[in-house]
């Protein structure tokens, strides 16, 4: 089901791509959204959404504020987020990462 937020699209990403770049990690202020649900957060301007690249050989991080990734528009024809940002508008595809269980049951083997 395909998530109604950029938001709720980055609770459960676990990696992203940023204009095409695959972001080594990222950080979403989860504390931050808390409070705003609890409606003691005033500051639509705080950083929400930390994304960090390495592009080259040069270290790149972008941030983005509450109102940006509230804001952020669904682009379905690519599956990505488009997300304004202080310098330019940017494009953000949230993926789920595959995981499997190496644990094997010794019952199973015998």
């Amino acid at each position: 089901m395909q998530p109604t937020s950029l938001i709720e699209a980055l609770q459960n990403a676990d990696m992203l791509e940023i204009d095409g770049l695959h972001a080594w990690q990222f950080d979403l202020d989860t504390e931050l959204l808390a409070q705003v649900s609890s409606g003691s957060a005033d500051s639509a301007t705080k950083p929400l959404l930390q994304v960090h690249c390495i592009d080259g050989r040069e270290r790149r991080l972008w941030q983005f504020s509450l109102a940006a990734v509230q804001a952020a528009r669904h682009v379905a024809e690519d599956d990505s987020w488009r997300l304004d940002g202080s310098d330019a508008s940017h494009s953000l595809k949230c993926f789920a990462a595959f995981r499997g269980d190496n644990e094997t049951d010794d019952a199973d083997e015998a």
